[in-house]
Formats: C-alpha cells, structure tokens, sequence
C-alpha cells in the first residue's frame, strides 16, 4: 500500500492566540512539510485547489513544481485539480512541466470540487456543475494518450489536430479522479479505467463500501486490467506520541475550520461530543498514537481493499513543529508497520 500526505495548504488562526501565518510562511512550511514527506519515505504528497482565503494554494501545480526540484523520491499530486473550472489543455501542460521537473512523479487528481468559488471567478455556470467535468475529463483523458487532439464539445472552443506540448517524462501521466460520496463519479472513473481517491471526511467509514464496491463491479464489467486497479483512501487525521496528546493537539484547529465550514453550508457547527465519536476505532478521523492510526488504517484496509491511504493532517492551521513530527511518525513509523502487515495478508 502506498501511503502519503494530502493537503489543502489552510491557513487559519491559531485558535488560543488568534496569530495568522503571513502566506510567505505557510509557504515555506509547506516546502519543508514535503521535503520531509520525502525524506522520510512516504510515497505520496497531494496538494488541493481552492480560491478563497483560507486556503492558499490556487495552483497546485506550480507548487508541485517547485517541490519537484527539493525532493527525489515521492510522488507529487494534486488533491484535487477543480477540472470543471480549468482549461484541460493547460492542466495538462502544467502537470507535464511537474513532471519534466521530477523525472517522472507528476500526478493529476482530477475533481469536481465541493468548493465552487473557482466557477464564477473563471466564467463558469454552477448549473453545468456536472456536465463541465465529465466533458472536461474525457478531453483530459484523450490529451494523455494522443500527442494531437481533434476535439469539439460544449463548453470549450473546438481543436483541430493541434499537437499539445510538452510531452511529461511518463509515457502518460497517471490520472486519479476523486469523489465525495456520488455513485456517478464512482461509475464514471471504473469506466474510463481510471484510479480512484475516495474521501471519508465524516460519517462512518463502512457506509462508503458500496461505493467501492461499485467502483470495483463496474471497472471488472468495463474489461479493464484487474491488475490495474488503484484506490485510494483519504481521511482527515493527526498523529503525536500518545492518544491524548494527539486528540487535544488536533481539536481546536480541526473544529475551528469544520464549524466555518458547516455555517457556509448549513451544518451544525463541531462540537467536541462530536469530535470525541469521530475519533473512536469506527470512526471516520484517525487522530491518535501511532498504534492507534496504525490500527485504523488497516482497519479501513480490510474494508475497501485500497492500493494508497492518504492522511489529511492539516485540516486547520498546526503549530508547524507538530505537523512535522507527526509527518514524522506517519513516515518512520506508521507506514513501515501497514505495509509490513498488508504484505502479510497479501502473501
């Protein structure tokens, strides 16, 4: 299993003292978070988009780019790339530039978005929220296979045989789609071939099963490679040396951004009750000591059968000493011991 980091690079107040990173530092935090992901060994480290203020990264990829230069070994995704509000053809130049940069780690997570700020600032109309995305992404999918294009559709000017370049290291870039909860996206990725990254942010995490069941029903129905087959998992979580040090470090950050989150959407705000009943072993945070993410991991492994686990650590703003000791443990600690164990099962 390959195991790494996704995050949508928050910058909140510290929930005690109020104090807000200027974003030249968040930054440069960030920078370190991935050279250490790297140095340590994970396989993976995702980055979202997003167009708002809390949140600072609107283009991944230049991002990844410049990591692509500090780090050797571990692959550079997006998490997600909103594609019903970009332009494929510059989405995929940009990620063959990442990829051109790292010899070969570039990745796209591809994405409907469940934040929407990205549609009005590009021109875009909320009511062709879903058919955007599944036109975008085929043309996506024929930009990685096909050096030129010929391509009409609906909400993108026409290309007549036009080459699209650069060309990335990779022969094609691997390309992820992501979903929430919505058994269409599920339906569309298994049909196109594609991997799938799933994300369990609330809830339990048995009552997503039937979704990668269907993703696992459909891609065997549509004839592709069962050998082919990725899934990811991606949850929100924290690790530090023991169980309560873990849980009260993460709260306040975590219940700070989920409760601005809720009142934009209409949620009751997060209470710590509720963040309490998250954090038991069927629940959907894997906030705790090493053992205890370890376990959960592997718990959801028995459930779904995934091929990655991404942990989402940064849900609000984290002293940046603590989110590089935790990407320290998940590195040096967790991961040996998951993939130790689901070589186990697997042999």
């Amino acid at each position: 299993m390959e195991i790494g980091i996704t995050t949508f690079v928050e910058n909140t107040p510290d929930p005690s003292t109020g104090k807000l990173l200027s974003p030249h530092e968040r930054m440069m935090n960030l920078m370190e978070e991935i050279e250490l992901s790297d140095q340590v060994g994970l396989d993976v480290f995702s980055i979202g988009e997003h167009h708002r203020p809390d949140f600072i990264v609107s283009s991944p990829a230049v991002v990844l780019a410049a990591a692509a230069v500090k780090t050797k070994n571990i692959k550079l995704s997006s998490g997600v790339t909103v594609l019903s509000s970009d332009d494929p053809v510059r989405v995929y130049q940009d990620f063959a530039h990442v990829d051109l940069l790292s010899k070969g780690r570039a990745e796209i997570m591809a994405g409907r978005g469940s934040f929407v700020e990205s549609f009005p600032l590009f021109g875009n109309d909320l009511k062709d929220y879903n058919s955007l995305f599944a036109e975008k992404l085929e043309l996506l999918v024929q930009l990685n296979k096909s050096e030129k294009i010929i391509w009409e559709g609906k909400h993108r000017p026409s290309i007549d045989n036009r080459g699209v370049y650069p060309r990335p290291y990779q022969q094609e870039l691997p390309l992820w789609v992501a979903v929430g909860g919505t058994p269409e996206s599920v339906v569309r990725a298994a049909t196109y071939g594609l991997p799938m990254a799933l994300a369990i942010i609330g809830g339990m995490p048995e009552r997503f099963v039937p979704l990668t069941d269907l993703y696992k029903e459909t891609y065997k129905k549509s004839e592709h490679d069962p050998a082919k087959l990725q899934l990811a998992i991606n949850s929100h979580g924290y690790i530090a040396d023991d169980s309560q040090t873990a849980a009260d470090e993460f709260y306040g950050p975590y219940a700070y951004v989920m409760s601005k989150i809720g009142r934009e959407r209409g949620w009751s705000p997060m209470t710590k009750e509720h963040y309490d009943m998250m954090r038991t072993p069927e629940g959907s945070l894997l906030v705790g000591s090493p053992q205890q993410v370890i376990d959960k991991i592997l718990w959801e492994y028995e459930l779904f059968g995934n091929t990655r686990f991404l942990l989402h650590i940064s849900v609000g703003t984290l002293p940046h000493a603590k989110v590089m000791h935790a990407i320290e443990l998940l590195g040096t600690v967790v991961a040996p011991a998951v993939r130790k164990a689901v070589e186990k099962q697997q042999s």
